[in-house]
Parts: C-alpha cells; sequence; structure tokens
C-alpha cells in the first residue's frame, strides 16, 4: 500500500485533481497512492468496474450529483477540498472569462492555454507568463470594482491553472503549483471580502499547501498573515498577533515588505487588544521594514504592490481607531485618503467609513455623517459588508450620543438596504 489515510489527502496531484473536479485523475492518482484495484475502488464508490475504467480514461464524464457524493463520501474526500473545488456542471471552456482589455492572447498563445487539458500537451513558460500577467490585472481590477465580479472568472481561471499541472515538467512544474498557490490566495481574498468565513479559511489553506510544495516562502507566510487580517476582522486580537508572528518565523527568508505585512498585521491585533505599546513599538517597526522594501522593490513579491507608505499611513490610522485616539486616527486616516489613488476604489470606501467612525468617536458629529453620507452608494455597491457594517456602527454612534445628524445617516443607508 502507499500514502496512509493521514496524508493522502495532502499529496500535490490528489488536491490539484479533486480542486479541478477531474474525477478520472482523482481515481487514477487515489489508485495509484493506495494500491487498490479498480473493483476495489468501486466498491468503496458504488460503482462497477468498467464505469471505474470510463471515467479514468475519459470515456464517461462525472455529470450525476448523486454519483459525485457517493465519490466523494466513499473516498473521504476532506470537506475543506470539496468546498474549495470548482461547481459540478460547469461546461465553460477552460479560459472562458480568461481576458481583460488589452489581455487577450495571441491566436497561438490562447491555442496553447486552452490546450494544457491534453495530458499530452507540455506547458511553456510563455503560458504561465501570460497567466501571471492575467492575474496581477485582476488583482488591480479588483481594487476598482469589489470582489463579486471576478469569482466567477477566478474560479475558472484557477482550474485552468490546475489542468497544466498534467502538462508540467521540471521548473515549469513548480512554476504551475505557485501559480495555483497565488490564485487560491486571491481566492481566499475575496471569499474573505464577502465575509464567506469557511470558504476563505479553505482557500487560505490550500494556497499555504501549495506555496510549501512550490517553495515559496513569501506567500506562505502571506497567507498566514491574511488569516491574521480574517481574525483582526472578526474582533479576536490574541489569534491575529498569533498568526501574524507565525507568519514572520514559519517562513524564513521573506522579502523585507511580507515581513513588514506581518509585523503590521501584529500591531493591528495588539491594538485590537487596547496594547498600545507593544502596537506603537510593532508600527514602527513595520515602518522600518517598509523602507528597506522600497529600496529594493525588485525583491518584492508581485501581489505587495499596494505595501507603500500611504498603506501604512492608513494603518496607522487603524491602530489608533482601535485604541480609541479619535484625533490620531482621524489624522492618519485623512492623510492617507488623499494620496490613495481614485482606482482603490473598494480600499477608498473602507476608509472614508472608518474615517467617519474616528469623527464620530472624536464628537465632529456634523462632519462624521457628511462622510458616512457621501460614502453610502460606494458603500452598497463595492463595501459590501465590511465598508456597509462600519458605517451602521457609525450611525449608531452618533445616535448613543444623540446628534441631530444620526437619523440622517441612517435614513441614507436604508435607501440602499
Amino acid at each position: 500500500m502507499g500514502e496512509t489515510p493521514g496524508n493522502l489527502w495532502s499529496h500535490p496531484q490528489l488536491v490539484a485533481a479533486v480542486t479541478s473536479e477531474d474525477w478520472g485523475a482523482v481515481f487514477r492518482t487515489y489508485r495509484k497512492l493506495t494500491g487498490l484495484s479498480q473493483t476495489k475502488l468501486g466498491e468503496r464508490v458504488g460503482l462497477v468496474q468498467p464505469d471505474v475504467s470510463d471515467i479514468e480514461r475519459g470515456h464517461r464524464r462525472v455529470t450525476s450529483v448523486e454519483v459525485r457524493q457517493r465519490i466523494v463520501a466513499g473516498l473521504g474526500v476532506p470537506s475543506d477540498l470539496q468546498s474549495a473545488s470548482v461547481p459540478l456542471g460547469t461546461d465553460a471552456a477552460p479560459v472562458s472569462g480568461l481576458s481583460l482589455p488589452g489581455l487577450a492572447p495571441d491566436e497561438d498563445l490562447l491555442a496553447r492555454v486552452t490546450g494544457v487539458v491534453d495530458a499530452s500537451h507540455r506547458v511553456d513558460a510563455p503560458t504561465l507568463d501570460w497567466l501571471d500577467r492575467l492575474l496581477a490585472e485582476h488583482r488591480r481590477a479588483e481594487d476598482l470594482i469589489g470582489s463579486r465580479p471576478l469569482v466567477d472568472v477566478m474560479r475558472q481561471q484557477l482550474r485552468t491553472v490546475v489542468d497544466l499541472y498534467a502538462g508540467a515538467r521540471g521548473d515549469l512544474a513548480d512554476r504551475v503549483v505557485r501559480l495555483a498557490s497565488e490564485h487560491a490566495q486571491f481566492l481566499a481574498w475575496m471569499a474573505q471580502d464577502q465575509a464567506q468565513t469557511a470558504a476563505a479559511l479553505a482557500w487560505y489553506d490550500r494556497s499555504h499547501e501549495w506555496a510549501l510544495e512550490a517553495g515559496d516562502a513569501n506567500m506562505a507566510a502571506t497567507t498566514l498573515s491574511m488569516k491574521a487580517h480574517m481574525a483582526w476582522s472578526g474582533g479576536r486580537g490574541t489569534r491575529c498577533v498569533r498568526l501574524a508572528e507565525a507568519a514572520r518565523w514559519s517562513a524564513p527568508g521573506t522579502s523585507s515588505g511580507v515581513q513588514g505585512m506581518a509585523a503590521q498585521m501584529a500591531a493591528r491585533g495588539h491594538a485590537l487588544d487596547g496594547e498600545a505599546d507593544e502596537a506603537g513599538r510593532l508600527l514602527d517597526e513595520a515602518q522600518d521594514l517598509i523602507g528597506r522594501a522600497s529600496e529594493h522593490p525588485e525583491d518584492e513579491p508581485v501581489w505587495m504592490y499596494f505595501y507603500d507608505e500611504t498603506w501604512f499611513t492608513l494603518q496607522r490610522g487603524m491602530a489608533a481607531l482601535h485604541l480609541r485616539d479619535w484625533r490620531a486616527a482621524v489624522d492618519h486616516i485623512t492623510v492617507g485618503l488623499d494620496a490613495l489613488p481614485d482606482e482603490y476604489r473598494r480600499d477608498k470606501t473602507w476608509y472614508r467609513a472608518c474615517l467617519a467612525h474616528a469623527l464620530a468617536g472624536a464628537g465632529e458629529s456634523a462632519q462624521a455623517a457628511s462622510v458616512a453620507v457621501a460614502s453610502v452608494p460606494d458603500a452598497a455597491a463595492v463595501g459590501r459588508p465590511h465598508s456597509w457594517n462600519e458605517l451602521h456602527t457609525t450611525a449608531a454612534v452618533l445616535l448613543r450620543r444623540g446628534a441631530k445628524e444620526g437619523p440622517q445617516l441612517v435614513a441614507a443607508l436604508r435607501e440602499f438596504d
């Protein structure tokens, strides 16, 4: 027998097969790892041997939800792998939706991308270069339009990347796993943005595992930092600190920017718990790391494009907000917002909502309401649920203080509820 049940479902080929719902590859890989015959595997999933053979050879597709459920249950597919897989019945072409203005591949490259589902086709560097660039552009697009319009596209894009694995060899195989890790991290971020906590955690775990497989320390650390961000979003300061610290010590050799992000995430957790001294110390350390990163931008991973002095100023404002240092929060967030480019529409909406909260906390009710009301349309369009919830928090502060502007903000929010 091969792999044991304890480590069977961590094997990258089996993970890739389940994630892409390639049940023929699942059967072949599972049998290779366990030593089961087609007959024995069929007994586990309620299929006769000829059906198992047809599925393995691609002569039969699994289109029935009932058959899929029997396979999942019979093979003991972990629940987190099920949540991260592409929905059954997606018949779109592998690269359906894989385009942005100015990014359509030439006909030769498109043929290579769409042909990689054939295991006999070898993956080449230009294909991976284009998918790298496409992912970077989708990240930028998400800053402007939010996550909702991109989720289905990115799930299809990940499926395409996973399909590349069968045709990749040597260093290109490592690049495919790294690229899959980056896609999973982005999908996790988008799930987190939509408050889909379970899906986000599943995707972060998948990304972290693939990052380790590819030897990508920067992505492995980033996934832990982003899980720290999730803990912070859920009001769990201590867990935020622990995950951020794990991001620093568990992945040696990371870039200055990635280290700075982890230090800043730990500072957020301390601020959330009211620990001003520790928060301040880590913020100073993070700012020093940002300075080092700016001196050698070529050493930073592409997904750290947003991590600069402007973003860091906004983080100081957020820490001050947690520590109820309202005036410092207002000052830092105002400075950061003034410098934040308009293409960061989602982030601008979030920080404007936080600025409104800080102004309300500082007793500047009229200005708080003005900023909040102006933010309502964007919060409704690209800022649900986080910016939207922050505006409701601001309204609650104003109402609690008896400010006459409170009902005005409530009315504005109700127009879009």
